[in-house]
């Protein structure tokens, strides 16, 4: 990881780009963060399970696809991951060019929208936290076609593989859907400032401005 990053400032230290920017948590902030996220999302796992079954059910029944969509993005050291969601779009949803959500989305199924609309098709995201590949905050993942999209008008995105990717952010509670690389580049600047003003009480902020935003169905 650190022979990465050193060649991440290697390389921007060349383009005469800023110095690579710390993650603002220091070892056992980040260990706390860590055992948070593991065993909230282990708990909400148990206390969802009846949720999640009904919902399994619901879109198994409909006959259209996988109930749980995988996808992969690109998530802590530049890794690749997948993603798990509950399905909300039609399986043709996309003809081999990747395209953005938008709030107003004619691909999604009329359960998608419901599900999407109360946030509930991104509960599966609770096993990805289990497993280490997101947080509860972090920046948005994103799939490597926008990545190279986003990194030929800043190539500071790089600074975002410091930390694991999450399932809100503050980015996520103000700029809403990111469909436009003008949203993609103000989402990366509010990403970068949770880098470097990352903390417990801001994480601990950010998680329940997002319950009730959900709470009440914006």
């Amino acid at each position: 990881m650190r022979l990465r990053l050193n060649m991440i400032t290697e390389t921007l230290n060349r383009r005469n780009e800023k110095i690579l920017i710390p993650v603002n948590m220091n070892f056992g902030q980040l260990c706390l963060k860590r055992t948070f996220d593991f065993t909230c999302a282990f708990i909400g796992i148990i206390v969802c399970a009846p949720l999640f079954l009904l919902i399994y059910l619901i879109l198994l029944a409909q006959r259209d696809g996988n109930p749980i969509f995988s996808q992969e993005r690109i998530g802590k050291g530049g890794k690749p991951f997948y993603i798990y969601k509950f399905r909300s779009m039609r399986t043709d949803a996309e003809n081999g060019t990747p395209l953005l959500a938008q709030k107003q989305d004619n691909r999604l199924t009329p359960f998608g929208r419901f599900l999407r609309n109360h946030h509930l098709d991104e509960l599966p995201q609770l096993w990805n936290v289990l497993k280490g590949d997101m947080s509860f905050v972090g920046y948005r993942p994103e799939r490597q076609y926008f990545i190279n999209q986003i990194l030929e008008h800043d190539a500071r995105y790089v600074y975002l593989y410091q930390m694991r990717p999450g399932i809100t952010s503050e980015a996520t509670i103000y700029n809403g859907y990111t469909d436009t690389m003008d949203k993609m580049l103000e989402r990366l600047s509010m990403d970068l400032h949770y880098l470097k003003t990352a903390s417990l009480t801001g994480d601990l902020i950010i998680i329940l401005k997002t319950f009730g935003i959900v709470a009440k169905g914006d």
